[in-house]
């Protein structure tokens, strides 16, 4: 049976759009990420699956331990539903309602960690409730992991904290540590430019030696940096954890001996982002389906819906593509459209009314805040569905 019509037939019964997660694919891709972290604990990125019964999934293998959250209400939720009682937030909040049941919930207290990378953020959680008058309050600060390779004068990477030298954080650690209500728990450094810039763009392949000289000198840069940023935090304070990494990087995170886990989610999914990496290229598990409802053309079949586009520079790699049937693309006049969706290619002619047409999102979890609930096929069938947390109920920005 080929793909296709694997697909089709275990949902033959759904009517379009519907989203899919192959398991078979999504526990070969946990699996290829346990391998290439060799040993070193993983933490699921939360906003890569945003599907609670798949967080519990990958939670259960022997090598994942804890979350990576992104946002503190989620956390709480999380939390609160027994997901995990080892929850990261991987950005500063400013959430005050969610700040004030933290430092009222001792157990969510415990199980709970925000992220700082500034003196501001922690009087904005004494504002909410003072010191005397809460639990403790568990923090990991930030380095900023971007490459400069040039000073200030050139940056590549995420704008994410503003602390970036090693004695920088040492300094901010001794801040915290002497603050009455909180607690040193870790040391975060995210390399986007590694972790999550594909360095084989298509049919750009000056572009991507460049990137992946970058990306070597950077990882050499940031493990000197990384290893005394960590030693100068941990002069002032012990720390539970170290965490490192992305999808793109977790071979290379892994081996640092100042990290002691990494994080991984997109991976899980394999949406069309890491298309363009040369070290390794995830199944795709995430997947969805849009109806024909119309033939303008004999070249041309008009898909309802579509318009799921991924956040970050506006661009066509953040448009989804076409997975199945193969040698369809996206219109550029019209790409995915927020009602309809052409496509074009040779493969069109043999589309009708009423026939489905598979693609994948650019990125891993944001598919999920289009749907209720994914199917989850293994082997030839359907085994049910999951809610995502659109599904429950929840969104979190």
């Amino acid at each position: 049976m080929d793909a296709r019509t694997r697909l089709d037939t275990a949902t033959a019964h759904l009517d379009p759009p519907l989203a899919l997660v192959d398991l078979d694919a999504f526990d070969a891709n946990a699996a290829d990420l346990e391998r290439r972290a060799g040993g070193t604990p993983l933490r699921v990125a939360s906003k890569s699956v945003r599907v609670h019964d798949l967080l519990t999934r990958v939670l259960e293998r022997p090598g994942w331990d804890g979350v990576l959250a992104y946002a503190l209400e989620e956390a709480l939720w999380l939390h609160a539903e027994g997901v995990s009682d080892d929850i990261v937030i991987g950005y500063p909040t400013a959430d005050r309602g969610a700040i004030e049941r933290l430092a009222t919930d001792e157990a969510a207290a415990a199980a709970v960690t925000l992220m700082v990378d500034d003196l501001a953020q922690l009087d904005l959680i004494d504002s909410v409730r003072p010191p005397a008058a809460r639990a403790p309050i568990r923090v990991c600060l930030e380095l900023d992991a971007a490459y400069r390779p040039a000073g200030r004068a050139i940056h590549i990477g995420t704008r994410r904290s503003p602390v970036h030298g090693a004695a920088a954080l040492g300094e901010l650690a001794q801040l915290v540590a002497g603050r009455q209500g909180f607690i040193l728990d870790g040391v975060m450094a995210y390399e986007g430019q590694i972790a999550g810039l594909g360095d084989r763009p298509p049919g750009a392949r000056v572009r991507g030696a460049m990137i992946r000289t970058m990306q070597r000198r950077s990882a050499e840069e940031l493990a000197e940096r990384r290893a005394a940023a960590v030693a100068a935090v941990a002069a002032v304070a012990p720390l539970r954890f170290v965490n490192g990494g992305g999808t793109g990087s977790v071979h290379l995170t892994a081996t640092e001996a100042a990290v002691t886990e990494v994080a991984a989610g997109s991976g899980l999914f394999g949406p069309t982002l890491f298309d363009a990496y040369a070290a390794w290229r995830p199944r795709p598990a995430a997947l969805f389906a849009l109806p024909v409802v119309r033939r303008p053309t004999r070249r041309i079949a008009t898909l309802f819906s579509g318009g799921y586009i991924a956040s970050g520079p506006p661009g066509w790699d953040r448009v989804p593509a076409v997975h199945l049937p193969a040698g369809l693309k996206l219109l550029s006049a019209e790409g995915a459209g927020e009602v309809q969706t052409p496509v074009r290619g040779r493969a069109a002619r043999g589309l009708r009314v009423g026939d489905r047409v598979w693609l994948r999102h650019a990125k891993a979890g944001e598919l999920c805040e289009r749907f209720t609930d994914v199917h989850l096929l293994a082997g030839t069938a359907l085994t049910g569905a999951a809610a995502t947390y659109r599904g429950e109920g929840r969104s979190f920005g």
